[in-house]
């Protein structure tokens, strides 16, 4: 039996990507999807009438697949609120705050705009079950009729007290939020999501802020700024000599940091900094943080220096949260940035993560630096491949050479992980060690021996 067969096809880790216009994200693939989540939700979901919150990021194409997607889910008699413009961990909240049977957002994240997804959500603000999925996509495959162009087409107008309610609950989120007021910022919102949100956000909070990146014109988010390209964001924190730089991504689930020094911090220095931080505070839940395969091997030993363990799960925040929410941990994340505080959100927020920074920073009285500095990572190198395949890697044995001489050489002080991404076609490898020529000949070799395996041709 193939074991694929009880996995969703057509959903990556981060619900259905692609390249906008082109299967499965076109339109009538795209009506379909909305017309079989209703279906789903009318077997699953007894409240009545069924209604459904809609988002989007600022790519040019998040619009029309938003009017394609309500007018799927209005075919299958579900009510749509359109949120416009929104983070993702916006619309996950919006969802479980005002009972929404589910949610929907229109983003590929931190992908370039060419590309777009749609991420789906349970009522509860997660993203859906593997068996909710199958579920839909079992739905899809009954629609054979092709559908009139017509269909597609759905008019729907933003209610802006969604997003303000967003905003509210982030104002809301902590008491002394005044004292937040005495820190200079530098924010890059990625032309994206956050445009809408965080500069709005550091007015109501007080903060001088200076932004980056807030003119979004569909084809630029992410373009050399936000999460992705830090670079910008940690230099002008160095110029501007502000407390603090966050750079966001395209949908704002994720954040990624720098010190006033230009000193890029990434999602591990954030698990480090909240984790010390909450045990001594005495809210650390479970007496561990949960990671994946990405995270540093620095990072579990400096946590193990304070009594705090690390999980480490397959990369995802899904996986991330399964475990939180099974071992009864409140703080997990990855290197990306996605950080999940489980007692504030379900979903990574990276406004939420800035502002547990800057409360950190508050009740601390230290810098950024200061409290980061403990953290050493090891040396790590990522290599994308781009494959024409995807052969299960361990079934290749120049690949298994490879990573066998790796662990051989380094024993217990290095880490290799070899795997597909979830939403592109790629194979990544991961190698750290102690030194960094070793884990830049590893990579190298590893990296090579799949690219002759599977590489595209001339890639």
């Amino acid at each position: 039996m193939n074991a694929m067969a009880d996995k969703p096809q057509l959903f990556g880790t981060d619900g259905v990507r692609g390249v906008a216009g082109q299967f499965p994200l076109d339109r009538e693939t795209i009506f379909k999807l909305g017309r079989a989540l209703g279906i789903v939700l009318q077997k699953h979901v007894a409240a009545r009438p069924l209604r459904v919150v809609l988002g989007e990021d600022t790519r040019e194409s998040s619009a029309w697949i938003s009017q394609t997607m309500a007018a799927g889910l209005r075919s299958s008699s579900v009510e749509v609120a359109y949120a416009g413009v929104i983070t993702t961990p916006g619309v996950a909240f919006l969802t479980l705050r005002h009972g929404f049977a589910g949610g929907v957002m229109v983003s590929a994240s931190h992908n370039p705009y060419q590309d777009n997804g749609i991420k789906l959500l349970s009522d509860s603000g997660m993203k859906l079950s593997e068996s909710l999925e199958l579920d839909i996509e079992a739905s899809l495959a009954e629609f054979r009729a092709a559908i009139p162009d017509k269909a597609t087409e759905a008019e729907i107008d933003p209610v802006p007290q969604l997003l303000d309610d967003y905003l509210e609950f982030l104002v809301g989120l902590f008491p002394s939020a005044p004292q937040f007021s005495k820190f200079r910022l530098v924010a890059d919102c990625g032309n994206g999501s956050a445009s809408r949100v965080a500069p709005r956000l550091l007015r109501r909070l007080g903060i001088e802020a200076r932004i980056l990146n807030s003119d979004a014109d569909g084809q630029n988010i992410n373009l050399e700024c936000g999460s992705l390209h830090p670079n910008h964001m940690a230099e002008a924190t160095r110029e501007s000599a502000a407390d603090l730089g966050v750079a966001f991504d395209g949908d704002a689930d994720r954040a990624i940091f720098s010190t006033r020094e230009g000193r890029i911090v990434d999602g591990d220095y954030v698990l480090y900094t909240v984790a010390t931080f909450f045990q001594q505070r005495g809210i650390l839940k479970g007496g561990a943080v949960v990671g994946t395969l990405m995270t540093n091997f620095g990072l579990e030993l400096a946590l193990g220096r304070h009594g705090i363990n690390l999980k480490r799960t397959a990369v995802g925040d899904k996986y991330v949260l399964e475990e939180m929410r099974r071992s009864g941990i409140n703080l997990g994340g990855e290197p990306s940035g996605h950080v999940i505080f489980s007692d504030i959100s379900l979903a990574g927020d990276g406004i939420i993560t800035l502002l547990q920074i800057l409360r950190v920073l508050v009740e601390s009285g230290k810098s950024f630096s200061e409290i980061v500095s403990p953290l050493r990572p090891f040396p790590q190198m990522i290599r994308n491949v781009r494959v024409r395949e995807r052969r299960p890697l361990e079934s290749i044995p120049e690949v298994n050479h490879a990573v066998s001489e790796f662990r051989r050489e380094v024993g217990s002080r290095g880490r290799v992980v070899v795997r597909y991404s979830g939403t592109e076609p790629l194979a990544r490898v991961m190698v750290e060690a102690e030194e960094a020529g070793l884990v830049e000949r590893h990579a190298g070799v590893i990296a090579g021996a799949i690219e002759s395996a599977l590489g595209l041709a001339g890639s």
